[in-house]
């Protein structure tokens, strides 16, 4: 088989390689007790005990990989960077930290496509690395997509206030809530209907945001000023931070790479939907390079253009972060509007910006609910969470992931921008936790199948610079990690709850993983014992029996074909 690239993922049905990995996989100690169970039905998804339904299409994935996972951070959150560092550090900051998700994309890419299912790298690191591991690995998972519900929902609340104040917050997050509720507990196909509309929604108002950019620099707007790269000039390309000189401008640097790490998601959204794709072999990989593409338009051009329309040292962006300004008014995007008299645009980005925000809360009920579901199904979570409608949907985890999203209540009484930055800080180390996980269960997986004599380039996909990059998305993410909260540490900077925010995962992770340790008494896994047979039958039975589903009318055939 020839080798595939993160470049060029675009072949056609995988080749079969069934006979190459099962001659060689799960030969350890422990893959002889792999499970040979299968599963014909062709919408079923594999394993004796998931009861989820393979509905999503290719269109679908494709969607959530591309602009599933954006949220409001992207058009609003990024201008506290921007005032932080400057547009040259948070032009750097961005494209740097592209590289480390980029490497940890690889790695994801490569375990999920040999074994596409449900809940996949939460499985993965109890199979590969320690069953303690994938209990804390997962539970840090769910903890972190939990929390980004009530998050986004507070900012839909934001959002509509910025209209108006009539609706009251808490009939906002009420009905939100019972929206998440109907969509993702119908059916998996309504998720990936919705999902799509709205990423697709994201992905043209990003383009649109970076085509006003070009236009408006080169004096396309209402003053006709040709203002390009002023602001690089004046005030300047790097801002300085708490100190004067070098050491503020790298402190300004630094909080517009922690900006990055909680704005810019990883590959783990695509990873969850593994188990419920059609055809996921041939889907998958599409999926995964649709993440090199989305890191390099959205995220490294988004940072550049918010540092070309709007002053690092802009008045009117800097008020509205501090008292909280409804909607998108601190919005860069909106701030440059303002500046160059542009009306009607900010009330249709603030439209947009609502999008993104439930779309994106969306996306993490979805998650959230199938992590729940997948430590069920490794015994890690009550049995009760295994439990699946007749359509497929796990129906008591995204109820109590619901129930979480009940703290988006807090807001009621609290100022919404405080109950903001307490999420972001949680969910930024949950988040950097899970991308430590993922590269060091892609390290074990990866010295399994050397231990195992299972050759890389049999699978059906290969990711480049391994086990190199890995190495590195681990020594970055886990480096960041402990530096998120640092600001806690200056002097006079001492905040209780933001310290307890951006460190509570930090230390409650090591006392998952040691207390599951002693109490089932597992072990780490030597590479030769890693099972990397179990429900590899199944996948294989399950490309072997598939049979695509045709679309229901032409608009449909013509979506698939577009988004194949």
């Amino acid at each position: 088989m020839a080798k595939t690239t993160a470049i060029d993922l675009e072949g056609g049905t995988p080749p079969r390689h069934s006979a190459s990995l099962k001659q060689t996989a799960g030969t350890g100690e422990k893959g002889r007790a792999a499970s040979t169970e299968t599963e014909t039905i062709s919408v079923r998804s594999v394993g004796s005990s998931d009861h989820t339904h393979r509905t999503l299409k290719s269109r679908h994935i494709q969607l959530i990989g591309m602009g599933g996972t954006i949220g409001t951070a992207l058009y609003v959150q990024i201008g506290k960077g921007l005032l932080a560092g400057g547009p040259a550090s948070l032009f750097l900051a961005f494209t740097l930290w592209c590289t480390f998700i980029l490497a940890v994309t690889l790695g994801m890419a490569e375990m999920v496509t040999y074994l596409p299912i449900s809940s996949p790298f939460i499985r993965f690191a109890s199979r590969y690395v320690d069953e303690a591991f994938g209990f804390a690995a997962g539970w840090n998972f769910f903890v972190f997509e939990a929390a980004m519900v009530p998050f986004e929902i507070t900012a839909c609340n934001v959002i509509i206030h910025y209209w108006s104040d009539v609706v009251p917050a808490g009939g906002i997050i009420a009905i939100t809530i019972v929206l998440y509720g109907l969509i993702n507990i119908l059916a998996v196909r309504w998720y990936g209907e919705v999902e799509f509309w709205a990423a697709l929604g994201k992905v043209l108002l990003i383009l649109a945001l970076l085509a006003f950019t070009f236009v408006t620099m080169l004096g396309g707007n209402p003053l006709h000023d040709r203002f390009g790269f002023r602001y690089w000039r004046d005030p300047g390309a790097f801002a300085t931070l708490y100190h004067s000189g070098a050491l503020g401008r790298f402190l300004g640097f630094l909080q517009c790479l922690i900006q990055a790490s909680f704005t810019i998601a990883g590959p783990d959204y695509v990873a969850m939907a593994a188990g419920e794709a059609e055809n996921p072999r041939k889907v998958m990989p599409r999926a995964f390079n649709a993440v090199f593409y989305r890191l390099t338009v959205f995220f490294v051009l988004g940072s550049l253009a918010v540092g070309i329309v709007v002053p690092a040292n802009d008045e009117e962006m800097r008020v509205a972060f501090n008292t909280g300004a409804p909607g998108a008014a601190a919005s860069p995007y909106v701030v440059a509007m303002n500046r160059l008299k542009i009306r009607v645009l900010p009330d249709i980005v603030n439209a947009m910006v609502l999008t993104a925000a439930f779309s994106a809360g969306n996306s993490y009920v979805y998650c959230a609910s199938r992590s729940l579901y997948g430590l069920a199904l490794e015994g890690k979570a009550p049995a009760i969470f295994r439990r699946c409608t007749a359509r497929g949907v796990p129906v008591y985890a995204v109820g109590v992931v619901l129930a979480i999203a009940l703290l988006a209540f807090l807001q009621v009484s609290n100022d919404a921008a405080v109950v903001l930055q307490w999420f972001v800080n949680l969910v930024t180390a949950s988040q950097l936790i899970n991308f430590s996980a993922i590269s060091l269960t892609y390290l074990r997986f990866h010295a399994a199948l050397k231990a195992q004599g299972v050759e890389r380039r049999t699978l059906p996909y290969v990711g480049p610079l391994q086990p190199y990059a890995a190495w590195y998305a681990l020594a970055g993410c886990f480096v960041m990690t402990f530096v998120g909260g640092y600001t806690v540490f200056l002097p006079g900077k001492w905040d209780v709850p933001t310290f307890l925010f951006s460190y509570a995962m930090i230390g409650i992770c090591p006392v998952l993983y040691i207390g599951w340790k002693v109490i089932k008494r597992t072990k780490i896994y030597k590479p030769e014992e890693v099972d990397l047979g179990k429900n590899l039958d199944e996948i294989e039975e399950y490309e072997r029996t598939y049979v695509p589903i045709p679309p229901k009318n032409s608009f449909d055939r013509f979506l698939d074909w577009l988004f194949g």
